[in-house]
């Protein structure tokens, strides 16, 4: 096989890091979002997709000394309607008081136990190059919760390196290591002529969420949870909105 994706250079990562800014969102809320589907199948799945929005947002108003929020002041912060937040946290007990709004540290923290990032989730990263890097450097994943344990790649030069601590090991030992450290969930950021091959093995590993960044859609059996995310797709969505923008000019 050959090496999972090109070696990040040092002048390449504020690109990268760029490109991770974008994608953390997306990556927070598939991972978080995954947990709560698979225990509550009544709450529907447009309102779990909201509650890591819900979770960033409180975060970064506890962060600005506010201690308390109405949802009137929340939906314009969010730009979503204060009867939708309402309706959403009612789903979990409302948490609010009449008069009082929303106590933002308590909220945080429920909404955080709710999303599972209380417990810590172990992570495998498939593909030590640009991607791969960018994502392990990122240090804000502990903080929620998932802590990367172990890269895999098979380029013999990048092999027993880290990367802010994370060892890269050889793809050859892909299943023992998970088989020993009881990872969850791999995040796949390796060529598509590989991706298939690959997530094949991590399921046959016991692993129950997959992140692909192949560029190719991965099919799974049904208790395995999978989000594909492509790139090009997210640039192709931002064309076509600027281009409708110009048109209606």
């Amino acid at each position: 096989m050959a090496s999972c994706e090109r070696t990040l250079k040092p002048e390449n990562v504020l690109t990268i890091l760029f490109i991770n800014d974008i994608l953390l969102h997306t990556i927070v809320d598939f991972l978080t979002t995954g947990d709560i589907l698979m225990e509550d199948k009544r709450i529907s799945k447009a309102v779990i997709a909201r509650l890591p929005r819900y979770y960033r947002y409180l975060g970064e108003i506890s962060e600005e000394g506010i201690e308390r929020i109405s949802s009137k002041e929340l939906s314009v912060r969010m730009k979503v309607t204060a009867s939708q937040i309402r309706q959403d946290l009612n789903n979990f007990g409302g948490f609010g008081q009449q008069g009082y709004g929303y106590n933002v540290k308590y909220l945080y923290n429920e909404i955080g136990k709710i999303l599972g990032i209380d417990r810590q989730h172990n992570l495998i990263v498939i593909g030590a190059g640009n991607l791969g890097n960018a994502l392990t450097n990122y240090t804000n994943f502990e903080k929620r919760g998932f802590v990367i344990k172990a890269m895999f790649d098979v380029k013999p030069q990048l092999i027993g390196k880290e990367i802010r601590k994370v060892k890269i090991y050889h793809l050859d030992t892909l299943e023992d290591y998970i088989s020993k450290h009881q990872i969850q969930i791999a995040v796949l950021s390796i060529p598509k002529n590989e991706a298939i091959a690959v997530a094949k093995r991590l399921v046959n590993a016991g692993i129950k969420a997959i992140l692909n960044f192949a560029h190719t859609d991965l099919e799974v059996p049904e208790d395995v949870i999978v989000e594909n995310v492509h790139l090009s797709d997210f640039l192709m969505k931002l064309s076509y909105r600027v281009s409708s923008l110009t048109e209606n000019q």
